[in-house]
């Protein structure tokens, strides 16, 4: 079952694998290598194309299924405007998520958790019905989505110093895919009244101290975080009842030792302002 989702997943997010340069089997297999000992790697398709790095990152995929559980959902990276400007990229990337990089709120984890480790703010969209597959606007994603969970993910950039960190190299190496904090479902009972709190609420990253690290509105994501689904849909991604897509940053990236120790998000203005945390040690 697992390896059909996964043949099915790379089918519909590298269209024209056959004509796209991928990494080879050695240099993808020393990658994985570095994501399972947390050390800095060489960055993968550096001077390639996007349907290269794609094509890639199918590699990189199957591989850590094995260590990361089966893919889950999807992800759209670099959806924010500071973290586009840093990676220097005119519209997002995209990913996958896995089941088992999620973690409950609360969860510790070590300051070193990834070979380059970052905290992000951001959300996930659960898919309710495949429906979703012909929305046209945020308002009609939101009539297919079951439920909102809050989302701290913690990110891997993985590259090593002087290596290039481009939008390329960050989707050839399966745009930081390492772990997460998921809260508990905010589930969508008014389609309506949650497309207006998601764009409207204000999503701020604090420290252990309460110092804000980021903040910014919901519209912050592509103007609406729905707009991480149509984007993903527009690349030829087939979402399916269950998935889960990750709708990207609501702010820069920010290494866990800046967070003092611990970080929380809070997102005020969804239904119950819930508000999730990790610490690092």
């Amino acid at each position: 079952m697992y390896k059909t989702h996964i043949m099915a997943l790379c089918t519909a997010i590298l269209p024209g694998v056959a004509a796209a340069d991928c990494a080879t089997d050695d240099q993808v297999a020393a990658y994985v290598e570095s994501f399972r000992t947390r050390t800095p790697a060489k960055a993968l398709g550096a001077d390639g194309t996007m349907d290269d790095a794609l094509c890639t990152q199918g590699k990189v995929v199957q591989i850590l299924t094995e260590t990361l559980g089966p893919v889950v959902g999807y992800k759209a990276g670099l959806t924010s405007a500071p973290a586009q400007q840093r990676f220097g990229v005119a519209e997002p990337v995209q990913g996958v998520l896995y089941r088992d990089m999620f973690l409950k709120s609360g969860a510790e984890l070590p300051l070193t958790f990834g070979a380059v480790p970052m905290v992000e703010a951001d959300l996930v969209l659960v898919v309710g019905d495949a429906g979703i597959n012909g929305a046209t606007t945020p308002a009609e994603v939101m009539e297919h989505v079951s439920e909102v969970r809050p989302f701290i993910e913690l990110p891997d950039l993985m590259v090593a110093k002087g290596e290039p960190l481009t939008g390329i190299t960050i989707t050839a190496g399966g745009v930081g895919a390492r772990a997460g904090i998921l809260g508990d479902p905010v589930p969508v009972a008014d389609p309506v009244s949650m497309t207006k709190a998601l764009e409207t609420m204000t999503v701020t990253m604090r420290t252990a101290t309460g110092e804000v690290l980021a903040e910014a509105p919901g519209k912050a994501v592509l103007d609406h975080p729905a707009n991480a689904v149509l984007w993903l849909l527009s690349k030829g991604v087939e979402l399916q009842p269950g998935e889960m897509v990750s709708v990207g940053s609501f702010g820069p990236l920010i290494p866990p030792m800046k967070t003092g120790g611990a970080v929380t998000v809070s997102y005020r203005g969804l239904p119950g302002d819930p508000e999730i945390g990790a610490s690092f040690r």
